[in-house]
C-alpha cells in the first residue's frame, strides 16, 4: 500500500461530520467500522468507546485543515505534529510476490506498511490518519489541504491538481456553487438592468417636464 493513500483515512473521518447542516454519521459501531475499509482486522477490534475516541480525533484533524485551509499553515503544522506524537505510527517492511515475472529485482515487492496500533481500533486508524495527512503535507504542501468553498458544505479535500486550483470536495459541489455564481450573476444582470431601465424613464420624464 503506498503511503499517500493512508492521508484518505483522516479526509474519510473528517467528513462524517458536516457541521453546517448538524450532520453526523459517526454514531455507532458499525459507522466506525465502516471508515477502515479493507482493514478488516483493525475493524473488528471496534467497541462502544471508540466511537467517542474517533469524534475527539475528528474534531482535532479538522482544525488541521481548517487552519491549512484559513492559510495559518504554521498552525496547521503544529496541530498536526501534536497529534503525531500522542499516535504514533509502527511502520514494517511487508512484501508481495511480484507479478511481473521479469521484475530486475526478483521476488517480493518490498514496501512499507503501517502496523496495526496494538492498544485499540481509534489509536490505531489515527495513527494512521495522522501519518497519511503528514505524508501527504510534506509531499505537497499544506496548501494543499482545503475545505469545501461550495456553502453550505465544509468537507475536507486533498488538493492533487496540477496548478493548486482544488476549491470543492467534489464535482457535485463544483456544479453546484458554478449554478449559483451564474443565477447570481444573472439576477445582478437583470437588477442593473432594471436600474438603468428606470433612469432612462426618469431622464425622459424630466425632459419632458422642463419642456413645458
Amino acid at each position: 500500500m503506498e503511503l499517500a493513500h493512508y492521508s484518505d483515512y483522516a479526509v474519510r473521518l473528517v467528513n462524517t461530520e458536516e457541521p453546517a447542516r448538524n450532520k453526523d454519521s459517526l454514531t455507532s459501531v458499525d459507522a466506525v467500522r465502516a471508515l477502515f475499509g479493507a482493514s478488516v482486522q483493525m475493524a473488528r477490534r471496534v467497541t462502544d468507546g471508540d466511537v467517542t475516541r474517533f469524534r475527539n480525533v475528528r474534531g482535532r484533524l479538522r482544525t488541521v485543515f481548517e487552519a491549512a485551509d484559513g492559510g495559518d499553515h504554521v498552525l496547521a503544522v503544529d496541530l498536526l505534529n501534536s497529534l503525531l506524537m500522542e499516535f504514533p505510527v509502527s511502520p514494517q517492511v511487508s512484501g508481495h510476490e511480484a507479478i511481473d515475472e521479469h521484475s530486475e529485482h526478483g521476488g517480493p515487492n518490498w514496501h512499507i506498511h503501517l502496523a496495526d496500533h496494538p492498544s485499540n481500533a481509534s489509536a490505531g486508524y489515527a495513527a494512521i490518519a495522522c501519518f497519511g495527512l503528514a505524508f501527504h503535507l510534506t509531499e505537497h504542501g499544506p496548501d494543499r489541504l482545503g475545505l469545501c468553498q461550495a456553502p453550505p458544505c465544509r468537507n475536507a479535500y486533498l488538493d492533487t491538481s496540477t496548478n493548486r486550483s482544488r476549491r470543492y470536495c467534489s464535482d457535485r459541489c463544483a456544479t453546484r456553487a458554478n449554478v449559483a455564481a451564474y443565477r447570481a450573476r444573472k439576477r445582478l444582470e437583470a437588477e442593473e438592468s432594471a436600474r438603468s431601465g428606470r433612469s432612462a424613464e426618469e431622464a425622459q420624464e424630466s425632459h419632458a417636464l422642463s419642456e413645458r
